[in-house]
């Protein structure tokens, strides 16, 4: 009995330390249950054992008739624990370290049992059918939305969000990302004609008019400043004259032309049909249809363009739009009073509210996150059962069949007990039944 406990308990020559050596505290406190419970039914086997020793030696005495049935039953409780003990012990190990077959299931079987279990999971628990129904029954799209419409909820993903965001734009590299920018809007630029959009542009900004307000500007600043600079316009027409010509000619001739640009300017500030602004009218619209229509507009617009994109200044600008907005977006989403995070946080509420009330809306996030699942699962499934089946096989013989043992050796040593009771049960109704047959 003594070697049957040792083996029964899991206990070997090696020292506990290396025993245990990867069990967790929950596995050390499951495996002290599974020992009492050992005890305990091995107790009840020795129990049975006494009682049949003493009711066998009673009926030898002449006891009594009482005797025969009690040795029966006990005879039978023995047998019942021993068959129990031997099936349970098995199935972690060889009964009596006997190299018996088809014992120590565990530990010989443990990678058929991983494959088995993959296959069992990939089967059941990872076909589509199955995960589109289990979603479909929790109702994601119900509970996120009653959850997003709480505003101390909303706030915490809001916040959550904005440290996400200041935590990826501080990872970004500025060179790489300017990088990217340069040449994303480079590319774009290149790829793209620009003249024909502008002379549409043009042309409608000309057909309503648009462009009146800055020929008014013009026309206003260029009066001003005629104004403010009278004696240097002068000093410029007189001192362009030829030099035979006498000095006060000259100033009156500068005179006369200052004052016809002046009244020029000031007619055209004034007057909205002037002819000079008919002109610039008709000389924009001109222009717009060229930009669309005229090959050699075109391609002297195009060319402007890729000199004006290969400038180091213009290259410099785009790049240094990154650090500008970079700035702003990390402020903003520091900021719990910013607008980001207001607007942010009423669009997580708004969305939260319709997913509560809005069956359409709920029907079709359920069906996104169904076929997102579903995807997953099909495509990665056999990923997942080989995972399991490699982890499995990855596992020490020895220490998972006392792993497993710890979880579920408590709750198999009642087989033992109820196989001790039953047993005496049985052997009790057996000699019963004979005894009555026999008489």
């Amino acid at each position: 009995m003594d070697r049957m406990d040792r083996m029964t308990t899991g206990e070997s020559g090696a020292p506990p330390s290396a025993a245990f050596s990867f069990d967790s505290p929950l596995d050390v406190e499951k495996r002290r249950g599974v020992r009492r419970m050992k005890t305990i039914a091995t107790a009840l086997l020795l129990a049975v054992a006494v009682v049949y020793a003493l009711a066998t030696w009673a009926r030898s005495a002449g006891a009594g008739g009482w005797a025969g049935y009690a040795a029966a039953a006990a005879e039978a409780g023995m047998v019942g624990a021993l068959a129990d003990w031997f099936a349970v012990t098995a199935l972690f190990r060889r009964p009596m370290g006997l190299p018996i077959p088809h014992t120590a299931i565990i530990p010989t079987k443990k990678d058929q049992l991983g494959v088995s279990l993959g296959e069992f999971v990939g089967e059941n628990f990872l076909s589509g059918d199955v995960v589109r129904q289990r979603l479909r029954t929790v109702g994601i799209g119900s509970r996120l939305g009653t959850w997003l419409a709480e505003p101390a909820h909303a706030d915490r993903v809001t916040a959550e969000l904005a440290t996400a965001l200041r935590g990826a734009l501080r990872v970004l590299r500025d060179s790489d990302v300017q990088a990217v920018v340069g040449e994303a809007i480079t590319r774009r630029a290149d790829a793209q004609e620009i003249a024909p959009g502008l002379g549409k542009m043009l042309e409608r900004i000309v057909a309503d008019g648009g462009h009146r307000r800055v020929v008014d500007l013009v026309c206003l600043r260029a009066h001003d400043w005629l104004v403010e600079h009278n004696e240097s316009v002068m000093e410029a027409v007189a001192g362009g004259a030829p030099g035979w010509t006498p000095r006060f000619v000259d100033k009156k001739v500068g005179e006369r032309v200052y004052k016809e640009l002046l009244r020029f300017v000031s007619e055209m500030r004034d007057m909205p049909a002037h002819p000079a602004r008919g002109a610039l009218d008709r000389f924009l619209t001109d222009f717009a249809g060229d930009l669309q229509s005229d090959t050699d507009t075109r391609t002297r617009v195009e060319r402007l363009k890729t000199e004006v994109l290969g400038r180091g200044e213009v290259q410099d600008l785009i790049a240094s739009a990154w650090a500008s907005v970079r700035a702003m977006i990390v402020a903003a989403a520091e900021d719990e009073r910013s607008e980001l995070r207001l607007r942010a946080r009423a669009a997580i509420l708004s969305l939260g509210a319709r997913l509560a009330t809005e069956e359409r809306l709920r029907a079709k996030v359920d069906g996104w996150l169904e076929d997102a699942a579903v995807y997953v699962v099909t495509t990665y499934r056999d990923e997942i059962t080989s995972l399991i089946t490699e982890t499995v096989a990855g596992w020490d013989a020895e220490h998972t069949s006392r792993k497993i043992e710890a979880h579920i050796g408590r709750d198999l040593q009642f087989i033992r007990i109820n196989g001790t009771v039953v047993g005496a049960l049985a052997g009790l109704v057996i000699y019963t039944v004979s005894r009555l047959l026999g008489a």
